[in-house]
């Protein structure tokens, strides 16, 4: 099964993304991460949409997004045309014992730590989805309290954009 990204632009009005999100259960499809979020123009969203699947139900996910109301664009990003990110926040256990290597984790990841206190330290790290589980496994020896992760953010590379409808 081969992993797309969808970029969808839609009118900027409450339900919207419930209309997308429901499309998506009623046919039984699977969404790895879906992020949403205003354009350069306020009047409308782009949703990011990330799933697994074969060409068939990549080719059935367009139709049927092309199909709902206030869906305006609908395009699948090429993985090497498209800069893809992911925005982690990690809180780990934090005691003189094990700071420096968190410490050097950080560092090395191009990390930064956002919050600190004697007994947790929260590091924000952006990247691309392999950065991000690498990270999370390196730390998880110090004891991950809680984290959270965006999903993935995609926009082309070069001129190329998505249609905005003025």
């Amino acid at each position: 099964m081969d992993q797309y990204v969808i970029a969808v632009l839609v009118s900027n009005i409450a339900g919207v993304l419930s209309r997308v999100s429901g499309m998506f259960t009623r046919r039984g499809f699977n969404i790895d991460s879906l992020t949403v979020g205003e354009t350069e123009s306020s009047g409308f969203s782009r949703i990011t949409i990330s799933f697994h699947g074969d060409e068939d139900i990549k080719e059935r996910i367009l139709q049927q997004l092309k199909k709902l109301h206030d869906v305006r664009e609908v395009e699948v990003l090429d993985r090497k045309d498209t800069v893809i990110r992911e925005l982690l926040l990690i809180k780990v256990r934090n005691s003189a014992e094990v700071r420096q290597d968190i410490m050097t984790a950080v560092e090395i990841f191009r990390s930064k730590i956002v919050d600190y206190s004697a007994t947790a330290l929260v590091c924000e790290l952006t990247g691309e989805t392999t950065k991000i589980d690498a990270f999370i496994e390196l730390v998880k020896p110090y004891g991950i309290m809680e984290m959270c992760r965006t999903g993935i953010v995609a926009i082309e590379r070069g001129e190329n954009c998505l249609k905005t409808v003025k």
